[in-house]
């Protein structure tokens, strides 16, 4: 078997005459594979040699069909069978092939015979080497998990050497482990660590195989892990040459992933934890799993929580806060909405009052009585209607109070103004759906982000056609949008072409050229949500059916984003909406506060940041936030041209003391790697502490033995017994 670092190849078959290509097709050879290797400067190139006393180069990217029988060049030592053959080095074009008396090496420029000198040059011993015994056992650590679509079989326990040999014998087939990866764990996070990767041996060789025959000697040295080097799958004029232009410029890991190497970020370890059970909603029953892609699928305020149900009607489960618990088997009152519910949101600046866009294109807005609902609602208080298809969703204004935006299968996003029940503006330009909007912090621009593949910013009281536009997200699947660091980026979760889940940050003043960084994330149908904390600017991400919640902390240069420790729950979460920032715990150094929903739940997950002096108040933590549970200003003055901003408060106790105020401490020694220990003791105090440890593992020496107390036969009578044997 033989590995390329995109490609595995190994004997299969009709007694080892095919090669098998992972994720390619198979190379039928029809006589016995005796070896085989992969150029070490060329992925897709791949030589055999065969007892027909043939070497083939096999070109990989160029196997289209199931199978190919044309190599690319065939060599013909004429010493026998072949045994080995094997890629120079650090030299292109160059391959040495081994028989069973003789080895040779071949320049593929120059096919019609070997290198002078080294034809036929007899070798005095062939030496095979047999592993018999191995008294260590071999443990295998799978990184990867099993895949059925894949030809490997993963070993699902640990064997030693000898047994994984015959295994590996039994049967026809080939026995393989999945991919392993071996890691150093280490406290510097993202930190490149040159002590661990020292320049390493690259993809482009030294020197050609006319220099090395001349008598030169370079070493193939390139900073590997430090380079992002992508190869294309091109035919070189030469088999075994590699082209000067198949590795591509260097790259450093920011402009290519956006994760960081080098910054840290003080919310790396944010953890995230379930809060416990008496603060839960149990016994939910039928939860509606079907909400469209672009609604959150749950939505809450500081004091209720508003839920979907899969109930003809559109009706929507409203539960308090303050009264967690099992709820009842019985009927609930319900907010029914008469047509299917497409997204619904609280007013940020009303608790009671809840809007809802149905499939009938309308907006309906509800209000919930004061103690929550004790019966089923039936008539909204406003009924707006503009929209002539189904309402995408819909968005709150976050600074003036009763102005909504919607967008519509109509291809149009309306501002409505919901004193009058009226709608105030049209905003066009979009040639698809509309799959996210998102208001600026001061409240003065609306972003959109479309399945036509751009990502458009409005002035809605200037004008209804965009006064910014630049490219979004490649895939069509989904996205959503959101501002970050003081308004000056945005933030747009999607997918890519390839429908890989991704990050992508776009400057506020220049869409048209694109995104300034990106991240992968992962491949998955469902959208990412995000959820921004401009107060920490660390976003919080995750989608609909997911289990794995995903934090970054944004900042505004590069590598604009630094990827902090993941939560995982332990079920699909069909939703995670956020509380105001006053909800937080700051004694226990809680920076964000959710509502996670799943199939008969909703569960508060507290977000903390490690910190060792908690009786202190963080205040590099937390900084002044706004207070944007109240109105700035009434929708009307928005509308006619004011601004303003939310006030802010401080979230420390009067009791606590800032951190940055605390008495400095004397450095105190602890936490001292064990290597400073063991140089303070001696040799034989070592082996006494090692021995004292055995001893203590086995337990107390001077207990008997249960066998001890067992009767047997006589000592005499044994050893006599045993004599008589010997002597037969």
């Amino acid at each position: 078997i033989k590995a390329s670092s995109k490609l595995v190849a190994f004997n299969t078959e009709q007694a080892g005459k095919t090669i098998k290509v992972w994720q390619n097709s198979n190379i039928p050879l029809y006589y016995l594979v005796t070896d085989m290797d992969f150029s070490p400067f060329d992925d897709s190139l791949l030589a055999t040699c065969s007892v027909d006393e043939t070497v083939k180069l096999w070109r990989l990217c160029d196997l289209a069909q199931e199978q190919s029988s044309s190599p690319e060049l065939t060599l013909r030592p004429g010493q026998g069978r072949l045994e080995l053959v094997l890629f120079h080095p650090t030299s292109s074009g160059l391959l040495a092939v081994g028989t069973t008396k003789s080895a040779q090496i071949w320049d593929t420029n120059c096919q019609e015979a070997p290198l002078a000198g080294n034809y036929n040059q007899q070798l005095s011993t062939v030496k095979f080497f047999y592993l018999k015994q191995i008294s260590k056992s071999l443990f295998v650590h799978h990184a990867l998990p099993w895949s059925p679509s894949l030809p490997w079989m993963s070993l699902a326990r640990c064997v030693d050497a000898q047994q994984y040999l015959q295994l590996a014998n039994k049967g026809d087939g080939l026995i393989l482990s999945s991919p392993c990866s071996f890691f150093v764990f280490q406290n510097s996070g993202h930190e490149f660590h040159d002590d661990l990767y020292p320049d390493t041996v690259g993809t482009t060789p030294a020197m050609s195989a006319e220099e090395w025959w001349k008598g030169g000697n370079k070493q193939v040295r390139d900073p590997y892990f430090q380079k992002d080097q992508a190869r294309d799958c091109s035919t070189s004029s030469s088999p075994l040459s590699t082209p000067s232009s198949s590795a591509a410029p260097s790259r450093s890991p920011s402009s290519t992933s956006g994760l960081s190497s080098g910054p840290t970020s003080k919310f790396r370890h944010i953890q995230g934890t379930v809060m416990h059970r008496d603060t839960h909603i149990t016994n939910i029953r039928g939860l509606n799993l079907t909400t469209p892609g672009e609604c959150d699928g749950f939505c809450v305020n500081r004091q209720r929580v508003a839920v979907p149900l899969a109930i003809s009607g559109g009706q929507i489960a409203v539960f308090e806060r303050s009264q967690p618990g099992k709820l009842p088997d019985t009927a609930l009152p319900t907010i029914q909405n008469s047509v299917n519910v497409a997204d619904f949101a609280w007013d940020p600046f009303d608790t009671h009052r809840l809007a809802v866009a149905g499939d009938d294109a309308k907006i309906r807005v509800w209000q919930v009585p004061e103690g929550g609902l004790k019966e089923t609602l039936t008539e909204p208080k406003i009924i707006m209607q503009g929209h002539t298809e189904k309402i995408y969703s819909i968005t709150f204004h976050p600074l003036a109070s009763g102005l909504l935006v919607s967008s519509s299968y109509d291809l149009t996003v309306r501002l409505w103004n919901l004193e009058t029940g009226k709608q105030v503006k049209v905003l066009d330009g979009h040639q698809d759906q509309v799959f996210g909007m998102a208001w600026s912090p001061d409240g003065k621009l609306l972003a959109t982000v479309c399945k036509d593949g751009k990502v458009r910013i409005y002035d809605p009281r200037k004008s209804t056609s965009p006064v910014q536009e630049g490219p979004g997200p490649e895939g069509h699947r989904g996205a959503r949008v959101v501002w970050v660091c003081d308004g000056k980026y945005l933030l747009v979760s999607g997918f890519d072409s390839r429908s890989e889940r991704g990050l992508y940050l776009y400057s506020a003043s220049s869409l048209s050229s694109g995104a300034v960084s990106s991240v992968p994330v992962n491949v998955s149908p469902s959208t990412l949500i995000p959820y921004y904390d401009p107060d920490t600017s660390v976003v919080i991400l995750t989608g609909k059916g997911d289990t794995r919640v995903y934090i970054y902390e944004i900042v505004p240069e590069d590598p604009y984003f630094i990827e902090c420790s993941s939560f995982n729950s332990p079920e699909p979460h069909k939703g995670l909406a956020f509380l105001p920032k006053t909800e937080c715990n700051v004694r226990d150094v809680e920076v964000a506060v959710g509502l996670m929903l799943t199939k008969t739940t909703i569960e508060p997950v507290a977000f903390k940041v490690p910190r060792v002096k908690k009786e202190f108040f963080q205040d590099d933590v937390y900084s002044d936030t706004a207070v944007w549970w109240e109105p700035a200003l009434t929708g009307s003055a928005w509308l006619s041209g004011s601004n303003d901003q939310h006030k802010k408060i401080s979230l420390k106790p009067k009791d606590m003391t800032p951190v940055s105020e605390a008495p400095k401490e004397a450095p105190v020694r602890k936490y001292l790697p064990s290597s400073v220990y063991l140089e303070e003791k001696t040799d034989e105090q070592k082996k006494d502490e090692l021995l004292n440890a055995m001893v203590a593992k086995l337990g107390n020496m001077d207990d008997p033995l249960p066998q001890e107390s067992y009767e047997g036969v006589d000592e005499d009578e044994w050893v006599s017994e045993c004599d008589q044997n010997m002597n037969v």
